[in-house]
């Protein structure tokens, strides 16, 4: 039996939704409706679950689909840190069961075991009136029990590789991970730790990657992350180049979802 930190952690509410059409969608409602957080949301099914970029997000019963809504007082800048902070959180939710060999974040928001994709982050923005000078909804997906078949590569779940987490046990860890981490944090001026943490549990530097950007494909070797949080690519001619959006291919096998 592993033992559960409090739920909710102090000063954060909790909603849970027997069925929705995504978390995230339903936290950004109620931002316009003057919801400032902090506050964490479940739901047992998704209808319309999405990916970043718009790509829609297979939600099957038994595995977890929560939202963390926050107001900051930082700069909007910032806030796409939390993409890397939400990353750090899962990786160290998950230990509390166990940690399968492979484990590791891929830039900017998916969680891997032995390449599969185990779980992903999506972060959305509002701008509202003070006092938050910018309102955040962390959404994050974790296979528990089962994994989609149609995404287009490699997936994977936690009960495959003998880690055995309740949709509650995992928020519970999740929620005491990210609140220990966005205290870190702390509206990006402990980013530098953050950044250390992420990079422990990402790939090794040197490694392979491809990187769809915005003007095509860019291939190279990974580099790390800049103080921003942005990629850093190495290419074949020695140049480092910097990337704060795109989509991240570690082989040739792996088709991104």
């Amino acid at each position: 039996m592993i033992d559960r930190p409090a739920f909710p952690p102090e000063g954060c509410s909790f909603i849970h939704l027997d069925e929705v059409d995504g978390t995230n969608a339903e936290a950004m409602r109620r931002v316009l409706h003057g919801e400032r957080g902090p506050m964490w949301m479940t739901a047992d099914r998704q209808k319309a679950g999405r990916g970043r970029s718009g790509r829609a997000w297979s939600s099957q019963s038994g595995n977890l689909f929560a939202s963390y809504l926050v107001g900051l007082s930082c700069e909007p800048r910032n806030a796409g840190q939390l993409s890397l902070v939400a990353g750090v959180a899962t990786i160290d939710a998950i230990r509390r069961a166990g940690e399968p060999p492979g484990l590791r974040l891929k830039w900017p928001n998916d969680v891997l075991i032995n390449g599969a994709k185990v779980g992903g982050i999506l972060v959305e923005s509002s701008t509202p009136a003070p006092p938050a000078t910018i309102v955040v909804v962390v959404g994050i997906g974790l296979n528990l029990v089962s994994a989609p078949e149609d995404l287009g590569r490699a997936a994977t779940f936690l009960a495959r590789h003998g880690l055995v987490l309740s949709p509650q046990d995992a928020l519970c860890f999740l929620a005491q991970a990210m609140t220990d981490w966005m205290r870190i944090w702390d509206n990006g001026a402990g980013f530098p730790q953050v950044r250390a943490a992420w990079l422990e549990r990402a790939g090794v530097i040197g490694e392979p990657l491809t990187i769809n950007a915005a003007h095509g494909p860019v291939s190279g070797t990974f580099a790390g992350i800049d103080e921003s949080g942005a990629l850093l690519l190495d290419d074949a001619f020695g140049r480092q180049m910097s990337f704060a959006f795109g989509d991240v291919t570690l082989s040739e096998k792996e088709n991104e979802a």
